[in-house]
């Protein structure tokens, strides 16, 4: 059998953004409609705390296919070098269970990851949103602010990063890339200050921005922290939000600022208002009114990975790109 090997250049050559972001739309939809099967995915802790593999099965019934996104996460790492991000995604195709596909996961990831942050804010966000703050100055930072440039017209970018001089870089780079102008802040409270789209990005084990400093009308899309454990946000952000989720039953086993909230008797089960999926098919209400909060809790599932792998696949394939290695 032949598989094809896709590298990230690749993945950035056959998977735009605007596309991944009404793909990952599609995605979402079918997650809520149960048109998916999603196991929680399970991590394998490394002593020491050096890093861990995540191991993220399922299977996707439109397009059909099943596969898992092996993925390394080295805190410690050092980019450009070294990634903090590694990883593949193994795509095999229903009907015989062949392995067609070796995708570079980390690219996969970057690209889904901000295309669904895309997709929840232009659900949710106010129509005229344009004031952008970025808690990040890394991978995610870069492809989230792509993202939001192609569903929002955005008037003002600040950046934050507890790195002064990474967030320097990053607003130099980026700024020179889109031709815009990005600001830098020297607290999270500063980059927030005025913004109605609210991206955080971060590794951040305890809250780095708190519900005092929310206010009507903003959109917030809480993305860096992955465990249980961890927190981007506090509880009265939390509690102060209109929340919506990618998927309910990843977030009530690992969504960290649901289950702190949670435990706190801050708010019950029923604060998950809907999945992102429930609300862009129609089934469930989004934003309500322009003095809303609203919030999109990203934990990242394994069919955002298949979706966006095989379309890649299938481009590759038209294209004649990738390279076929025969097992």
């Amino acid at each position: 059998m032949d598989i094809r090997i896709l590298r990230a250049e690749d993945v950035r050559a056959l998977l735009p953004m605007a596309e991944c972001i009404d793909l990952m739309q599609r995605t979402m939809i079918a997650v809520s409609q149960g048109r998916v099967v999603l196991p929680l995915r399970s991590m394998l802790f490394m002593p020491g705390n050096r890093g861990l593999l995540g191991n993220m099965p399922a299977y996707l019934g439109e397009p059909e296919c099943y596969g898992v996104k092996l993925v390394s996460i080295m805190p410690h790492n050092e980019p450009p070098a070294h990634p903090t991000h590694l990883g593949v995604v193994v795509l095999f195709e229903a009907e015989h269970g062949q392995p067609v596909a070796l995708v570079d996961a980390a690219e996969i990831t970057a690209i889904r990851t901000a295309a669904a942050s895309a997709m929840a804010t232009r659900l949710l966000a106010g129509t005229d949103a344009g004031d952008l703050a970025l808690i990040g100055a890394g991978e995610q930072a870069r492809s989230h602010l792509e993202a939001m440039l192609a569903v929002c017209r955005l008037r003002r970018i600040r950046v934050w990063a507890r790195d002064v001089d990474k967030a320097t870089v990053f607003a130099q780079a980026q700024a020179a890339r889109h031709d815009i102008a990005i600001e830098t802040a020297s607290t999270v409270r500063e980059a927030i200050l005025g913004a109605d789209i609210i991206c955080t990005l971060t590794d951040a084990q305890e809250p780095l921005l708190l519900g005092d400093w929310l206010v009507p009308g903003m959109h917030l899309n809480v993305v860096g922290s992955g465990r249980a454990s961890h927190a981007e946000i506090d509880t009265p952000a939390v509690l102060k939000a209109r929340f919506f989720v990618d998927c309910r039953d990843s977030t009530v086993h690992e969504g960290g600022e649901y289950l702190r909230a949670l435990k706190e008797g801050a708010i019950g089960p029923e604060h998950i208002l809907a999945e992102i999926g429930e609300v862009a098919n129609g089934s469930k209400v989004g934003r309500r009114s322009p003095a809303d909060v609203t919030l999109y809790k990203s934990l990242g599932i394994a069919p955002q990975d298949l979706a966006a792998a095989h379309w890649v696949l299938e481009k590759a394939r038209a294209r004649g790109l990738g390279e076929d290695i025969r097992f």
